[in-house]
């Protein structure tokens, strides 16, 4: 090696002494290595470990490693991140929650504009689901995986952990109650509960998973006017004729009072349309909007027999039909003068077009549609009266002669006349 005349030799000593001690000596500043899932499960694999609070902070291994984020590689420190920054070890009784959003952002985005995400942050101590609620907490598995919580078959009763709660119904303030028991004997509920059917529509498929919002909320899936595209998911050719009747035509024409499926087959007690005790509650749904002509179809045969609980016997849908209801001046109509003989001889072969004139809501009270039942209702109404009026003074009478006293007339004596005469 070779100097400079102008650097003392014992500079150049001191500089390079200095340089090697500072490569040598470790940077004080390294950050400290993060514990690895075996030093947290040396403590959490117990299934017996609890917090200071008596809580339990077991985390099963073998549950662990069967879930999605054991099966792909996912450490403790990754959703813990608080740990990785800390040299403590073990560390401290409370941790900062786990931040699902760094991983799953969307799913994220779309819970936060949810009636949840609403709730929890109108109040600190709401009850509403957050992540794990839904998912699990170290165990969580794939929605394709039968025994996840999220698992189509598996979602109802996920959902039941507090729409069928009745203490977090209460404090929540859930005003329709306990909708997992309604929905469970439910047509969709018996189907994949009973059925096992998966192509039947859960929670989700009505609610959506992540972004469920409130029913008055225009972006729901079960707002009124998107409920018949939300049915028409699974009843595609049901929606297709209900947009064609009377019913979807004033539903797009905006009308407020324009029904929807909800409407008459109600949210989650859906029940089958083919059973007598769907034809019982026909006319109870018809009537809700059409006052007017359930009072008149009960003042008729048809009506009479219903009450009367016979089920072989019409009701709205059958004359009318059920989605693809028209006006009776639109010859697609089961009940216009092109169609009605078709349509009586469903249930009476032989009918004719004056069979046919058979009016099911005939109004004796309306002298405008029916003058010749009008003046047939009066004078029955009169006739009856005068009748009832007749032998109702007549009763009287005679019951006033039979609980008359009777007079006890003394006889007379023979010899009475001759003695007046003498």
């Amino acid at each position: 090696m070779t100097f400079t005349s102008s650097v003392p030799f014992f500079l150049l000593a001191a500089c390079l002494t200095a340089t090697t001690a500072l490569a040598q000596k470790p940077a004080a500043s390294a950050a400290p290595k993060p514990p690895t899932n075996d030093d947290c499960l040396a403590c959490h694999g117990d299934a017996s470990a609890t917090g200071a609070s008596g809580r339990s902070v077991a985390v099963l291994p073998d549950k662990f490693a069967a879930s999605i984020h054991g099966q792909s590689g996912i450490a403790c420190v990754d959703c813990h991140a608080d740990l990785a920054r800390s040299a403590d070890f073990p560390h401290g009784e409370k941790l900062a929650p786990a931040a699902c959003s760094n991983c799953h952002a969307d799913p994220a985005a779309q819970y936060d504009a949810g009636v949840h995400a609403e709730a929890r942050r109108a109040s600190k101590q709401s009850v509403a689901a957050a992540c794990k609620d839904c998912h699990g907490t170290h165990e969580i598995r794939s929605s394709k995986d039968p025994d996840s919580l999220t698992y189509h078959l598996n979602l109802p009763a996920t959902c039941g952990r507090c729409h069928g709660n009745a203490d977090i119904i209460r404090r929540g303030r859930i005003a329709i109650g306990d909708v997992v028991a309604q929905f469970q004997d439910s047509i969709h509920g018996q189907a994949l509960s009973k059925s096992g059917l998966i192509v039947a529509p859960d929670c989700k498929d009505c609610h959506n998973a992540h972004d469920i919002r409130r029913k008055n909320d225009p972006g729901s899936k079960v707002f009124r006017t998107a409920v018949p595209g939300t049915c028409g998911k699974c009843h595609e050719g049901i929606q297709r004729r209900y947009q064609h009747g009377v019913h979807g035509d004033a539903l797009a024409k905006g009308r407020p009072d324009a029904p929807v499926c909800v409407t008459c087959h109600s949210a989650h007690q859906i029940q089958r349309t083919e059973g007598s005790t769907w034809k019982t509650h026909v006319l109870r749904e018809c009537g809700t909007c059409h006052p007017e002509s359930k009072r008149t179809f009960r003042d008729t045969f048809h009506g009479q027999e219903t009450q009367l609980g016979f089920m072989r016997v019409a009701t709205c849908a059958d004359c009318h039909g059920a989605h693809d209801i028209y006006p009776k001046s639109d010859a697609r109509s089961m009940v216009s003068s092109a169609r009605v003989v078709e349509t009586c001889r469903k249930c009476h072969p032989g009918s004719s077009a004056s069979f046919a004139k058979y009016d099911p809501h005939a109004d004796r009270h309306s002298h405008a549609r029916n003058p010749m039942l009008f003046y047939a209702a009066k004078f029955m109404e009169a006739l009856l009266i005068g009748v009832f009026a007749f032998f109702g003074v007549h009763t009287a009478l005679w019951a006033s002669r039979a609980v008359k006293p009777d007079v006890q007339v003394k006889p007379r004596r023979p010899d009475a006349g001759r003695r007046s005469q003498e």
